[in-house]
């Protein structure tokens, strides 16, 4: 298991340095034929998204045409659009271990275990972090059912702050470390995890969202999930106990929902009409119901700013759910 203590550091790389060989003569070019490959690096902005109706049922009938896309009010020409749903899906799920979700732990193992026996396919892979304190990788990338139940297997509390129990006070006392990292586990789940995988990406969730350690802000988490092409799917997971006198009675699901919708996701909420498995089916719905569209941007300048972008349809009832946005790295 790997465990990240704040912000990562990059190891350091081992150079070994040698006389380099003597390079060969150059090969004749080949003659051009109708087999030969061309490769062309095109600068395309790709996008995922999900459509509902009124009553918040999914639309998947609609066609490349049915759409327009807008980069900063501007009109994109869409070059590659498609309704595949099964393109490669790398899930990472992060699981809240601090003192508030004690309760709920055996609750979040089975339910997310049986989540990822229904979604993963063949070229599907996950991982699974926990954070309280701090983060950990209890799982890297694979697609082993096994391995995931062991890594969902070895979720333990981790409270960083001691004293946070709802027959004590209410004011968190200091036990020898920070309180709940939520948005560095984002950060580092993205970053470290996602930034250079390809397809489909998305971040579960499941926490109370309340953050009380992070040495980031939440803005960092989010434009790290934005560079990383994440979709961060939230599940508002209370312990009941705790929701009534919790920080003197601060709520999670604004940030929670802010990182989300930034991201071309959304917040679900356990409760009593709906439970974790109801949500994880939703989810998984949704992740096999998405539409995918590629555009060049009009604006060719890779200046590292943030470019909004919006997705119309001609009916004014259905809802669109895409990333606000995304960032020009330089090249």
């Amino acid at each position: 298991m790997k465990r990240f203590r704040g912000l990562l550091a990059v190891p350091g790389l081992a150079l070994c340095l040698a006389q380099p060989p003597k390079p060969a003569p150059p090969a004749p070019p080949a003659p051009a034929g109708q087999d030969q490959v061309i490769k062309v690096d095109v600068n395309l902005v790709n996008l995922f998204f999900s459509v509902r109706d009124r009553k918040n049922a999914y639309i998947s009938d609609l066609v490349q045409d049915d759409f327009q896309i807008f980069e900063d009010g501007k009109r994109q020409e869409i070059k590659f659009f498609s309704r595949e749903t099964d393109l490669p899906l790398t899930i990472g799920l992060l699981v809240d271990v601090s003192r508030s979700q004690e309760a709920l732990i055996e609750e979040e193992r089975r339910a997310s275990f049986r989540f990822f026996s229904q979604v993963l396919r063949q070229k599907d892979m996950a991982f699974v972090i926990s954070f309280g304190a701090d983060s950990e990788l209890l799982q890297d990338f694979t697609n082993s059912l096994p391995l995931l139940q062991k890594g969902l297997g070895a979720i333990r509390l981790n409270a960083g702050v001691s004293g946070m129990s709802p027959t004590g006070s209410p004011v968190p006392i200091p036990g020898g470390g920070r309180g709940t990292v939520l948005y560095e586990a984002v950060w580092l789940a993205a970053q470290e995890k996602l930034r250079e995988e390809v397809g489909r990406k998305a971040l579960v969730i499941i926490t109370d969202g309340v953050d009380v350690g992070s040495r980031i802000k939440i803005e960092k988490a989010v434009e790290e999930a934005q560079r990383s092409d994440a979709i961060i799917y939230g599940i508002l997971f209370e312990d009941p106990r705790y929701t009534s006198w919790q920080f003197g009675g601060m709520s999670g699901e604004g940030p929670l929902k802010r990182m989300a919708e930034e991201t071309g996701g959304r917040v679900f909420r356990v409760d009593r009409r709906t439970t974790l498995d109801d949500i994880y089916t939703i989810i998984q719905q949704e992740m096999r119901s998405q539409y995918s569209a590629s555009y060049t941007p009009s604006n060719e300048a890779r200046d590292g700013s943030f470019r909004r972008i919006e997705i119309r349809t001609g009916k004014r009832d259905q809802k669109i759910q895409v990333r606000k946005g995304y960032y020009a790295e330089k090249d």
